[in-house]
């Protein structure tokens, strides 16, 4: 619920949390999740905002949606409390591991549509 009775939806209120975290202008930002409640369109427009308000600190951020974290300088996949891999995008994948596993199940999985006959 936002001021004075405004309902906010899901999506809303995460940007509400971004945008005082980035206004904070803290050196340090852990986002869990950030973009969880929010749709395709916006996930992109937030990440490229986040490339260009993030330059300069350490931002440390949690994301099962692995398209959100794709262009960070680093990834560490984390399974049962320990790190298992580390490195970029580019570095995981040519890895061939879990990342790479992980990844491209969850992109062919985006690619699955529901259609109406």
């Amino acid at each position: 619920i936002g001021t004075k009775g405004v309902y906010l939806s899901g999506g809303e209120t995460q940007r509400v949390a971004i945008a005082r975290a980035i206004l904070k202008n803290s050196p340090i930002v852990i986002m869990d999740e950030a973009s969880a409640s929010i749709d395709a369109d916006n996930e992109h427009e937030l990440q490229k905002a986040f490339k260009r308000l993030m330059r300069g600190k350490t931002v440390i951020m949690i994301a099962h949606r692995l398209t959100s974290i794709t262009g960070v300088d680093e990834i560490l996949l984390v399974d049962h409390g320990h790190i298992v891999e580390r490195g970029s995008h580019a570095q995981l994948m040519a890895q061939n591991g879990q990342y790479t596993h992980l990844y491209t199940i969850y992109t062919q999985a985006n690619e699955w549509r529901v259609v109406n006959d």
